[in-house]
């Protein structure tokens, strides 16, 4: 049997298997109703004649890869109507109301069907997957109808499957792209040595993202009215593992320093759970009222969209995840040139690999190493200033992915 084909049928059972899912699952349950819809707004927000961009991202942290690029797009192109799908739920739902694009959809199970069909109503002249994005249908359906298709803030490693004597279906699919833009020169040597030449190594379009973090106002009343020029403890989306180990620290510390905690779990018994284990002043952002917050020591964020200004308040980050579940963004609390800790968990993260090894970021792990790791560096602002000098300036040096990727796509449009 055609490998192809066995695909398309391992795809089919696969999409009738999340039907059945998603009778018990909420998260699976929005991914397939949501699909549902695709056509539905496709046929609504585009017509025939329209010029289109398509842009394909997984979730939340691929969709802040590629926002850079459909920025410059809107601004370049604003006779092309912008097309950006998502593959997951955690994404979609959360950006399905941007004003970025012109439609935002869940993009179709990878059938050759839905492939077809999408393309004939998207009939982009230009598609963009970011990162790690290799649907074998839709790629083939691409190259057949001559689509310029890019590759952008790719990153590969030899454990995929592209690389293994048993990957040949997919490291043909892999191959339909026109141009590859990567991350870093080993990348370009791996897919250099499957024959694949058309590449630029650009470094990560998320770096030129959080740099224009730095041109808004990140400025918060009441982050001003908490901190009172004191040395400030930021922990951005921070999950159980990571709060057991602050809330240690908070216990029991005698140093003077104020704690943002900002969990990524806000629902009002997670929030009620910190609270009550907290033996300081503790005040949650819900009830900030009239408050005297020069007198609170800690503040938890019971809210969403906050976390990235009140970075800019920090002399310190913690940026949680690194103990279970995956690390959150790091280049957001970076960007501001402060030193990160992070739990032990951070491999297959480049950045956070090389700003481990150059010092910036500080993995623990566990409370005896974070103990550690708070006093050294809340007794010495010297290094505090100097560690977070290292990831401000790896972020300024390896800007510019953006740039690249405009200028190649100017040729082909």
């Amino acid at each position: 049997m055609p490998l192809r084909l066995l695909y398309n049928i391992l795809i089919n059972i696969a999409w009738l298997g999340l039907k059945v899912v998603a009778l018990f699952n909420a998260k699976i349950k929005l991914f397939v109703q949501g699909r549902k819809q695709t056509f539905s707004i496709l046929e609504e927000r585009l017509r025939y004649a329209d010029k289109t961009i398509w842009m394909h991202v997984a979730s939340l942290g691929e969709f802040e890869q590629g926002l850079p690029i459909l920025e410059r797009l809107r601004t370049e192109y604003p006779e092309h109507r912008l097309v950006l799908s998502f593959f997951s739920p955690s994404g979609y739902e959360v950006k399905k109301n941007t004003s970025v694009a012109d439609a935002v959809i869940y993009l179709p199970m990878d059938s050759n069907y839905k492939a077809k069909r999408f393309l004939e109503l998207v009939n982009p002249e230009l598609a963009i997957f970011v990162k790690y994005e290799v649907w074998p249908n839709y790629l083939h359906h691409l190259q057949k109808r001559n689509i310029p298709t890019l590759l952008v803030s790719a990153i590969f490693s030899e454990r995929q499957v592209y690389f293994k004597p048993f990957g040949g279906f997919m490291r043909k699919s892999l191959g339909k792209f026109d141009h590859y833009f990567v991350q870093d020169e080993n990348s370009k040597k791996l897919l250099a040595s499957i024959g694949i030449k058309k590449i630029t190594v650009s470094g990560d379009t998320r770096l030129d993202r959080v740099s224009e973090i730095l041109k808004q106002n990140n400025q918060l009343d009441f982050m001003d009215r908490f901190k009172n020029n004191q040395l400030c403890l930021v922990a951005g989306s921070t999950w159980p593992e990571d709060e057991q180990i602050l809330i240690n620290y908070i216990n029991n510390t005698n140093e003077k320093v104020k704690v943002v905690i900002a969990p990524h779990e806000i629902k009002p018994a997670h929030i009620a759970k910190i609270t009550s284990a907290l033996n300081k002043k503790t005040l949650c952002y819900s009830d900030l009222g009239n408050q005297n917050l020069k007198e609170i020591e800690v503040l938890i964020i019971d809210t969403i969209g906050l976390l990235t200004k009140i970075y800019s308040y920090a002399n310190i980050a913690y940026v949680g995840g690194g103990f279970a579940t995956g690390l959150h963004n790091t280049m957001e609390p970076a960007v501001f040139g402060i030193p990160i800790i992070i739990g032990p968990q951070f491999l297959g993260f480049k950045e956070v690999e090389d700003l481990v090894k150059e010092g910036g970021i500080m993995p623990i792990s566990n409370q005896d190493s974070f103990n550690n790791l708070m006093g050294d560096l809340l007794n010495n602002p010297i290094s505090i200033r100097n560690i977070g000098d290292i990831n401000a300036n790896y972020i300024n040096s390896n800007r510019g992915a953006a740039d690249l990727i405009m200028k190649h796509i100017s040729k082909i449009m």
